[in-house]
């Protein structure tokens, strides 16, 4: 019996081994191919970037950068911080890469580890998987619309079906001035406890994001953004919703969803599935108008998403769904000697430059134990050789579904495996 290791996953930090390990590339994949097809390529970021380009880009009031940040300092004493979501790296690599000043807009897709110092729970961890799009330079509603069905598209095509899609406007630079000022008004008239009335001052919108329930109580009759917007905000926010309906993507209008985030403007959603409990947003997003010249680029706008995929798979479980198949072969050889050996790993080789996924057995089993092996190995086919075959330069091939076996000529196995896979 092996000794058991002293060693464990951090807290929060869940492992995806097989056969979960499966589900979890599909889900990964299936939300990655939806913005592919939407034309969305490929960046692949740093998983830790200067300090102050979150704090600068994500909010010094928001949670996640008062209490949530790994923030360290590297041996350079320069302050670090693992990344907490991925549209203020996104922004500042078209920056530096000037992709800014090519065709407009910018669309690119990540996928990733972020990291964010949360009490743990089920489907809160401290390392977290994500796939986003971010689709920078252009203020179109079309291209709200078209970010919103991506992600839709995404969670359909895995199967998911019982989520909704919340969504609302935050208005632009026209319109939250003032109702910035009619919200603090409000807030200052109410026993707020000293980190709330703080928060307030800094941000007050961050106060109808709090889960307390003495304070949803509390700011129940707030004033709502949706109810003061601009003429031009509210025009943008009703052509996001009519294109919607065009694409046929459902949503439910919610006037008091805030985002975790500073940066979002105008249009803002989540999707939500409640069978998760107080866990609930599988994915969410918005506009963020501001952010590229805050972090020292151009005036340009931005609308992106964030999409749980740890969240995805816990979504898929409460419907009693799964998606992928655990990682498996077609072929599997079963040598019967080591000579037998090394021209079934000769053989192997030339399979796999086919793309028949081959595995062997190794380390000596005798016949009875390789052909368990072969068995589980969800392979359809078993190659059978021993050192006769090898004399009369032919192999077993037996059809592990009907039980059929027959012997080829070795330099027909290509062939012979290929037919019987394609039947």
């Amino acid at each position: 019996m092996s000794k058991p290791s002293s060693f464990s996953a951090p807290k929060g930090v869940p492992d995806y081994v097989p056969p979960a390990s499966a589900e979890f590339v599909a889900v990964r994949d299936g939300l990655t191919g939806a913005a592919r097809m939407a034309g969305y390529s490929h960046i692949e970021l740093p998983v830790f970037e200067d300090t102050a380009l979150f704090a600068r880009g994500v909010g010094e009031s928001t949670d996640v950068v008062s209490k949530e940040m790994y923030t360290f300092a590297d041996r350079g004493e320069r302050s670090v911080t693992l990344r907490p979501e991925g549209t203020a790296g996104v922004m500042r690599a078209v920056i530096e890469h000037g992709l800014d000043r090519g065709v407009l807009p910018v669309k690119l897709s990540y996928a990733g580890p972020f990291f964010r110092y949360e009490r743990p729970q089920a489907g809160r961890y401290r390392q977290l998987q994500q796939v986003g799009v971010e689709a920078i330079g252009v203020d179109d509603p079309a291209l709200d619309a078209e970010v919103i069905a991506v992600a839709d598209a995404g969670f359909r095509g895995l199967g998911l079906d019982g989520f909704r899609l919340e969504i609302t406007s935050l208005g632009d630079d026209s319109c939250r001035p003032q109702y910035r000022e009619l919200l603090q008004e409000f807030l200052f008239g109410l026993d707020l406890d000293e980190d709330t009335r703080r928060r307030a001052e800094l941000n007050p919108l961050r106060v109808l994001d709090d889960k307390r329930p003495e304070v949803k109580e509390m700011t129940a009759a707030a004033p709502l953004m949706i109810d003061h917007l601009s003429d031009s905000a509210k025009a943008h926010f009703d052509e996001v919703l009519r294109h919607l309906d065009a694409l046929g993507v459902p949503y439910v209008v919610n006037p008091r969803m805030v985002r975790g985030l500073d940066y979002y403007t105008k249009t803002t959603f989540e999707f939500v599935h409640d069978g998760l409990g107080a866990q609930s947003g599988i994915g969410g997003g918005g506009r963020y108008d501001g952010l590229m010249a805050q972090l020292g680029g151009q005036e340009l706008s931005g609308i992106g998403f964030g999409l749980g995929v740890d969240r995805t798979i816990l979504a898929l479980a409460a419907e009693g769904k799964s998606a992928g198949v655990p990682a498996r072969c077609d072929v599997f050889g079963v040598p019967l000697g080591d000579d037998a050996k090394a021209k079934l790993v000769e053989i192997a080789g030339r399979l796999r430059a086919e793309g028949i996924r081959t595995d062997l057995a190794y380390g000596g089993r005798g016949v009875k134990g390789a052909m368990k092996a072969a068995d589980r190995s969800g392979a359809k086919i078993a190659l059978v050789l021993g050192e006769r075959d090898l004399a009369d330069e032919t192999i077993g091939v037996k059809n592990l579904g009907t039980g059929e076996q027959q012997q080829v000529p070795i330099d027909d196995i290509v062939a012979v495996t290929g037919a019987i896979l394609a039947d």
